[in-house]
């Protein structure tokens, strides 16, 4: 399983994926799942997988082979927007199914792939895609700012109730890992190193990239500031308006059971 996750800002992107898979417990491997493409000058492209490393390893090596290319509806490099280039990532995928999906169903395993597109083609604003295994695919929006995929329900909650479009990346960076954080600690099947990267807007290539290796001191504080954080704030959570009867009636069992032990004790 992966976890990868990709917000789209007023002032930029910012993306980060894990890097850990596994066919079973005795079988974990580390392979990155963010992959850029920002050599030519007039983009910024990064794309992140989940699912099926051999599927989406397929994906990601017919994409690269075909940057060179100068048909502009195979080649990334060639898309003149960032939807191009979204159905150009749904197109290979489709292919890879095409030529392996028989196979794999004969063989009881599902085809299973699916990825994050971001960037900017100069021209118009960036723009943040989810593309799902069949190649279709979903743009994000002001209202929903940001994708998942992999295992996404443990990192939601914070996502929702802090991500806004203006928010300084730095913050949104601080969420996403604050989201992976939480991952972890309820999944084994998502781990460290985390690969973030993040992109400011009409710079066209990647402004910034850092990997996280198991044990870094900053995500350890931070996730240990944040657990703090937590149970602080649940301490001064406002008591319901049935407390008072609770409080009785825990009063009353008590001392119900002190003079049942009186009793017996005489």
């Amino acid at each position: 399983m992966s976890y990868c996750l990709g917000i789209r800002l007023d002032a930029g992107l910012v993306f980060l994926s894990d890097s850990r898979t596994n066919a079973g417990i005795d079988s974990v491997a580390t392979f990155r799942k963010t992959f850029l493409f920002d050599d030519a000058e007039d983009r910024v492209l990064v794309l992140l997988s989940a699912g099926n490393l051999a599927i989406t390893q397929a994906v990601i090596t017919l994409l690269t082979e075909r940057l060179a290319e100068t048909d502009t509806g195979r080649s990334l490099y060639g898309a003149a927007t960032m939807f191009d280039a979204a159905r150009i990532v749904g197109s290979v995928l489709r292919e890879v199914h095409d030529q392996d999906g028989d196979a794999l169903a004969a063989q009881g395993v599902e085809f299973a792939a699916t990825f994050i597109l971001g960037g900017q083609i100069r021209g118009e604003p960036m723009r943040l895609f989810h593309i799902y295994s069949a190649g279709n695919f979903i743009e994000a929006s002001r209202e929903t700012p940001y994708f998942q995929i992999g295992e996404t329900k443990y990192g939601k909650p914070i996502l929702e109730r802090v991500l806004r479009p203006e928010m300084p990346l730095l913050d949104a960076a601080k969420c996403g890992l604050v989201s992976f954080d939480s991952t972890i600690r309820a999944n084994l099947s998502v781990g460290a190193p985390f690969d973030l990267t993040i992109c400011l807007g009409d710079a066209y290539t990647v402004t910034m990239r850092r990997t996280f290796g198991a044990g870094d001191a900053y995500l350890e504080r931070l996730g240990r500031v944040w657990g703090n954080g937590l149970r602080t704030l649940f301490l001064t959570l406002p008591n319901p308006d049935w407390a008072d009867t609770l409080d009785a009636a825990q009063e009353a069992a008590a001392s119900t059971a002190a003079e049942a032990r009186r009793a017996a004790e005489a």
